[in-house]
């Protein structure tokens, strides 16, 4: 495929389709072509109860009706009855939440409404378009953003005055519900609370925010309101069951959308294979590149999606290197990611918005539903980890009624390769529930903490657990708490919600300074648990296509002193990772030992490699030393029968064994239907719990969620699965595609995997 053609500036995207589809080198990279067709709109009548200021307000945007979808959310929450909205993205949830909410404001000014958003952009972005809608209505309202950003003289304004309250979860957590005898007019008037983006609730984030939902909801209580809960996700294939853990009553599911939709193209492409005996493929960033490439000179606004922080900037070097300047603007392509400073992603979303910046490179930051305006086309670089996700990141391209494409590059990984050889799996199934264990022990206790800090807790009130009291008298005992007539009263100095992280198990992020000249300033931040990897002495962060050498790690203080320097190769480190078993919930014997359990969770960063930019040969390695650090969760293990590889020699069990629990690792997400980065693995050739090899797949969330007990309930689906997989790939030894990087040229560590599958059927 030549991306050095030039179209002319006014070339369709359906004439540049054209060129692709009538390409013979590009159509040979192709496993599925899929056209979606246009959808047509859905309309109801405004109710007649709406504030007529509201209606004449829409008429005046040429709004003469609401979607199907926006008038039953609007409806159900005029009823006080919780909602739960899933549409796909660009299809105007905003307004089935802000109608609801300008409606009680306008009819009882001291109404009061709480906006939760799990960013601060998208806090920002909802800002903006409800004082839109506000003044174009005539409605008096007074809304304001309360984040970390917020300065201290205007906290005490927003406390008093707010009718509506944007913030985030963590915000929450740490900045008003501890403060709530400071927020009464809010707690006392409270009609409605908005939580956006549900989907993104999951996991140890989602099982926090549940908690911190029960303290607001407890709060609520002691002043005497009872809120109604908005929710909103474009993708998620268990909205009710979510919602339900997060409100905690029932809900109304609305997940019809009556928005329209334009045509949408979805190509599957599967990158050459460029070295056959070893079964490796171009790279798919590469590939990417020049579909990216193809686009933007054809004048398509396009924006890519990685799935890390290196990749994206290097994504954005190959970008920017086709289009060099004087000849093409500086600011044509940007990067996007967690990392760089608020200003900085800010002026990307403007620039977005008003086409100046015609494409960006982005990791799943921008995923979410940020105004970035109506981009046409939409490149992922990688299986983005979920069918949500998928979807989410292909519909950032076409965000109107025009015609949009979107292309799903295949990297080498097992899972990309099932998803471009089955793109059914995409197209035809439900996106992935979410999962979140509010009551997870780890979890709960600290949130039992804050909320006593909050308001003391009665000696049989419930919170989570049945065993509340039981919860509380332990704490009792370790001074927390201190219990006066039946009551449980906050007893420590410390000040719990600061202590704790509702998204990591860290709560603190290391600050990257920038000692370029001698001036030092901070051009990002990375969280602690990934720091080891990525800022480590002598790594090479890249931030905006620049390369910045790590001189110092000062870990204590959570800062990383980078200089810029000028080479032609990345980092790429490493984690040791060791697994102690702590409990065993349940064992099975049948075949081959499998079990699940609580465990303790070691890993330790011990090198890195020096990989060339384009090439990604390896010129070189270095030792890290940082401390060890620790994750208590839960894990499956399958431990191989001795007699299976008695007779092997250990380098083939070694080898062997770790190609299997490669492709376990990639296949399960898919099979659970989670993000691959909700699993960790480990292989030990002889367990010291099971004295077997044994393949542990284990939560990366402390304390677990629940994907270790299903994969122990569902391990010969899995295995099936693994069978079909390795059989389908066209590989001699094994190669990327089915047991990860080979591990030992001439090992046969393709056929190893296979016999150890066939003795587990």
């Amino acid at each position: 495929m030549r991306t050095d053609v030039r179209f002319p500036a006014r070339t369709s995207l359906e004439q540049i389709l054209d060129v692709f589809e009538r390409d013979p080198e590009f159509l040979s990279q192709v496993t599925h072509w899929e056209r979606l067709p246009p959808r047509a709109p859905r309309y109801a009548p405004f109710p007649e109860w709406l504030d007529p200021r509201i209606a004449r307000s829409l008429r005046a945007r040429s709004i003469e009706a609401l979607y199907s979808h926006q008038s039953a959310a609007l409806e159900a929450a005029h009823q006080k009855k919780h909602v739960v909205v899933v549409t796909p993205t660009a299809s105007g949830k905003t307004l089935c939440y802000d109608l609801p909410v300008l409606d009680a404001i306008a009819k009882d000014p001291s109404a009061r409404a709480l906006y939760l958003f799990p960013t601060k952009a998208l806090a920002q972005d909802q800002l903006a378009e409800l004082e839109r809608l506000s003044t174009e209505m005539e409605i008096e309202l007074k809304t304001f953003t309360y984040d970390g950003d917020t300065p201290p003289q205007a906290r005490a304004a927003i406390r008093s005055a707010g009718h509506v309250v944007i913030t985030n979860p963590d915000m929450l957590h740490t900045g008003i519900l501890p403060h709530h005898t400071k927020w009464v007019k809010l707690f006392e008037n409270l009609q409605y609370v908005v939580l956006d983006e549900l989907h993104t609730y999951r996991g140890v984030f989602g099982s926090n925010v549940a908690n911190v939902l029960r303290r607001l909801r407890r709060i609520c209580a002691f002043y005497g309101s009872h809120p109604t809960f908005i929710l909103t996700s474009a993708t998620i294939a268990n909205p009710e069951e979510l919602a339900r853990r997060h409100v905690e009553d029932d809900v109304v599911v609305i997940d019809e959308s009556g928005a329209p939709r334009g045509e949408k193209v979805v190509a599957f492409i599967q990158p050459p294979v460029v070295n056959a005996g070893l079964g490796i493929r171009r790279s798919a960033l590469l590939v990417g590149r020049d579909i990216a490439a193809t686009l933007l000179a054809s004048g398509i606004q396009t924006i890519a999606f990685t799935r890390s922080r290196v990749q994206t900037e290097l994504l954005l070097t190959y970008l920017r290197a086709r289009f060099p300047q004087p000849q093409w603007p500086p600011d044509l392509i940007r990067g996007y990611r967690g990392g760089y400073l608020p200003s900085e992603r800010r002026a990307i979303e403007r620039g977005l918005r008003d086409g100046s910046v015609r494409g960006v490179v982005s990791t799943n930051a921008l995923e979410l539903g940020i105004d970035i305006g109506a981009l046409q086309a939409a490149v992922l670089v990688g299986y983005p980890g979920t069918v949500a996700s998928t979807w989410q990141q292909i519909g950032r391209a076409g965000r109107r009624e025009d015609l949009s494409v979107a292309f799903v590059v295949a990297t080498s990984s097992p899972t990309d390769q099932y998803i471009v050889q089955h793109p059914e799996f995409v197209l035809g199934r439900s996106p992935e529930a979410g999962l979140v264990n509010p009551d997870n022990l780890h979890v709960l206790v600290e949130h039992i903490k804050c909320a006593a800090f909050e308001l003391p807790f009665d000696r049989n009130e419930r919170f989570g657990t049945e065993d509340t009291p039981g919860v509380l008298a332990y704490l009792d005992e370790h001074g927390i708490l201190h219990e006066s007539e039946g009551r449980y009263h906050w007893s420590d100095q410390a000040f719990p919600a600061e202590a704790m992280s509702l998204r990591t198990a860290s709560n603190d992020n290391v600050v990257i300074i920038d000692t370029t000249g001698g001036r030092t300033h901070v051009i990002g931040e990375v969280d602690r648990f990934a720091a080891p990897v990525l800022v480590h002495e002598q790594a090479i962060y890249l931030h905006e296509s620049k390369q910045f050498q790590v001189e110092k790690l000062d870990w204590e203080n959570a800062k990383a002193y980078v200089r810029e320097v000028k080479v032609d190769y990345y980092t790429d480190a490493g984690l040791a990772v060791r697994i102690r078993v702590l409990a065993e919930f349940a064992t099975s014997t049948e075949r081959a030992t499998r079990a699940h359990g609580e465990v303790l969770v070691s890993a330790l960063a011990t090198v890195y490699k020096k990989l060339t930019l384009y090439s990604h040969e390896n010129v070189g390695w270095g030792k890290i030393h940082l401390p060890e650090q620790e994750l208590q969760t839960t894990s499956f293990w399958l431990a191989l029968p001795e007699a299976v590889t008695r007779r092997w020699p250990k380098e083939r069990v070694e080898v062997a064994l770790a190609g299997l629990g490669n492709l376990l690792h990639a296949l399960a997400p898919l099979f659970l239907m989670c993000d691959p980065h909700d699993l960790g693995l480990a292989v030990e050739v002889r367990s010291p719990h099971t004295s077997l090899p044994t393949i542990y797949l284990f939560d990366m969330t402390p304390g677990g969620v629940g994907f270790s007990e299903r994969m122990f309930r569902s391990t010969e689906p899995l295995l099936e699965r693994a069978r079909e997989h390795l059989k389908a790939c066209p590989c001699a030894e094994g190669c990327p595609s089915c047991v990860g990087p080979a591990y030992a040229l001439g090992a046969r560590v393709k056929a190893g995997v296979a016999e150890l599958l066939g003795q587990l059927s």
